[in-house]
Formats: structure tokens, C-alpha cells, sequence
């Protein structure tokens, strides 16, 4: 029987909470200009972590499932922070540390198996 480690010492599933936490005002900024693309963004941002930590907790092929739903969800979020300076809602500066963490996550996914 395999003992899993305490949610809290999931790297991924930690840098996507510290994205999240990078990213809040930057939600907010963009949700106070654009509500629904603001909504989708945070929606994207919380099902990164969420699915995550679903995954860890499954087995075999629905942990890959979970891990695939949250690399969806990252590629969305990144796109929507793309979307957001595109209409001049936030600038390159503005989303620069968010989007190294998740440069960052992106390669933890790859390497978890989300291809």
C-alpha cells in the first residue's frame, strides 16, 4: 500500500495556489473592466489548483485525467491574461510574475504526464 505525502507538500499544487495568490489583483483589475473574461480567469486560475489536487488524490488513468483538466485550465488562464493586455486591461509588468509561475507549473504538469 502506497502512503501519499499531506496535500501541503504537493509542489504543484502549492505554485498553483502562490499563482493564484500572484495573480488575485490582477483578476480583480481585469474583472473590474471586463467581468466575464475577469469570471473565466479566475474560474481557470482555481481549476488549476483544484484539479490538482483531485488528481493527487486519484489512481491510474483519472489521475492523468485530472492532470490533462488542469493543463487545460492553465493553458486558459495564460491565454486569458494574453486576452486581457490585448484589450489593454492590464500590462506586460502586470502579469510577468504571475506568468513565470506558471511557465513553472506548466513544465511540473508536463513532467506529472498532462501532454
Amino acid at each position: 500500500m502506497q502512503t501519499k505525502l499531506p496535500l501541503s507538500t504537493f509542489l504543484a499544487l502549492n505554485l498553483s495556489i502562490e499563482a493564484i495568490g500572484v495573480l488575485a489583483p490582477v483578476v480583480k483589475r481585469i474583472r473590474q473592466r471586463d467581468r466575464d473574461l475577469g469570471e473565466q480567469l479566475r474560474r481557470a486560475l482555481s481549476s488549476v489548483a483544484l484539479n490538482l489536487a483531485e488528481g493527487r488524490s486519484s489512481q491510474g488513468g483519472t489521475r492523468l485525467a485530472r492532470y490533462a483538466t488542469a493543463a487545460g485550465s492553465l493553458g486558459e488562464s495564460r491565454a486569458a491574461l494574453r486576452v486581457a493586455e490585448a484589450w489593454g486591461h492590464v500590462t506586460p509588468d502586470d502579469i510577468a510574475a504571475g506568468e513565470a509561475k506558471l511557465d513553472r507549473l506548466a513544465g511540473m504538469l508536463y513532467g506529472l504526464g498532462a501532454r
